[in-house]
């Protein structure tokens, strides 16, 4: 193992977290909301903003099979990521010229910066099994997602700072603030790009000929995996329920921000609470781990689940910035918590040969399973021109999701998966 490449590959996740913190997350809703949506009703730019996230991640979810083709049959990997790398840069920086009345330009770059994001981190992960040995593969795993924490935290203190003390920066305004704080995410992601584009290696494989285009290649293998996946039940009734209640958490980290501009809450206030919410959910990640061996990963995912249940219904009733910094910092307890226990209860249920196959599936699950809750927030927001109902819709993702949770038995898939495992080795 390479120290240097270890370290240049961690970096990466540390350098394009900041699109996800700042632009997906916490910025430029806000900026879409009253900058760029400013002559719409305030319920249609909210709507809007949903179907932007929609579009993108349904994008980002139908080039997934092709880009897992491409990153397991390519040794240009680096070149694929350097690709979306700037695409999603360049999206970043153009933000900067968005002003009144731009939202449809704000939602082609927020799609094209989301393609970007998620393009590249499908080439991203698919070093990690290149540059880590088996033994040491969680372990780096884990500190790459540590270093985006800290890295897209750290820049959307920044830009926090930024916005509430824009004098502090020699800059006029909190507008002008704003835009400025969409470049320093594409400064950032660049420049702490560099040490993988310089020390990660791509390695030659020997891969059996192509037979078909990449799209045909990706699509036929999606579809393969889904058969095979159809074989082992209890692990497709979790999927099932993943579907439902990873959509609700998506959703929420995808429309809490401008949800709060909309009732009213303060842009300081929201940037200041989610950047908050960033923090606290490190330790509350880890603390779930120790609670799954404590009482099993299927009750404490309960508990994380019905959280976010009552975090939906009390968000219905939301009204000042206290509520919103409450909210936050319970979604901080769960959001780290729930994606690491769903990821553990599947991989405790899927077969020792089928590993990379089963998860490149779970990875192209999750981006379809988060389309549909922006979407529904959205639409119901719009038919009933109330964002508080678009906000309590997301309950009836949490309670099927539940409901289907309740109805796997995770010992009888181990042993589905274990049986399956001792067949192939007869």
């Amino acid at each position: 193992m390479k120290k240097k490449e270890v370290y240049a590959w961690t970096m990466y996740d540390w350098a394009n977290s900041a699109f996800a913190t700042t632009i997906m997350a916490a910025v430029l809703p806000i900026f879409y909301y009253d900058v760029a949506a400013k002559n719409l009703d305030k319920t249609t730019a909210t709507a809007y903003w949903g179907y932007s996230q929609s579009i993108a991640v349904l994008l980002v979810a139908l080039l997934a099979p092709i880009l897992g083709a491409i990153a397991d049959h390519s040794s240009s990997k680096k070149k694929f990521l350097r690709f979306f790398a700037y695409m999603g840069i360049i999206a970043s920086i153009l933000l900067a010229f968005v002003g009144e009345g731009d939202y449809i330009l704000a939602s082609v770059l927020l799609i094209f910066g989301t393609i970007g994001f998620s393009g590249g981190n499908a080439f991203y992960d698919a070093f990690l099994p290149e540059i880590a040995p088996k033994d040491e593969i969680d372990r780096i795993s884990a500190r790459g997602y540590a270093f985006g924490y800290i890295g897209g935290g750290l820049l959307l203190l920044v830009n926090l700072m930024m916005i509430m003390n824009p004098s502090w920066f020699f800059l006029p305004n909190s507008l002008i603030a704003t835009q400025l704080s969409f470049v320093t995410v594409g400064i950032w992601w660049f420049v702490f790009s560099l040490p993988l584009f310089k020390h990660v290696k791509d390695r030659k494989h020997e891969q059996p000929p192509l037979k078909g285009s990449y799209v045909a290649i990706g699509f036929k293998r999606v579809k393969t995996t889904f058969k095979e996946i159809n074989q082992f039940k209890q692990l497709l009734l979790f999927l099932v329920a993943f579907w439902l209640f990873n959509d609700g958490i998506s959703t929420i980290i995808k429309m809490a921000t401008i949800y709060g501009r909309d009732i009213g809450i303060g842009s300081n206030d929201l940037i200041a609470a989610l950047l908050i919410t960033q923090f606290v959910g490190i330790p509350f990640a880890f603390l779930f781990g120790f609670l799954a061996k404590k009482i099993q990963a299927k009750r404490a995912l309960y508990i994380a689940l019905w959280t976010y249940v009552v975090i939906v219904m009390l968000g219905y009733f939301m009204e000042t910035a206290v509520h919103f910094y409450a909210l936050a910092i319970m979604v901080g307890f769960v959001q780290g918590g729930a994606q690491a226990l769903s990821r553990s209860i599947f991989g405790s249920m899927v077969p020792d040969h089928k590993h990379a196959e089963f998860f490149g599936f779970y990875g192209i699950s999750a981006k379809f399973s988060a389309i549909f809750g922006p979407f529904v927030f959205g639409i119901v927001g719009q038919l009933t021109g109330s964002t508080r109902m678009g906000i309590i819709s997301l309950v009836l993702f949490f309670l099927a999701g539940i409901f289907l949770l309740s109805r796997v038995d995770v010992e009888k898939g181990k042993k589905e998966a274990t049986t399956a495992s001792q067949e192939l080795m007869m």
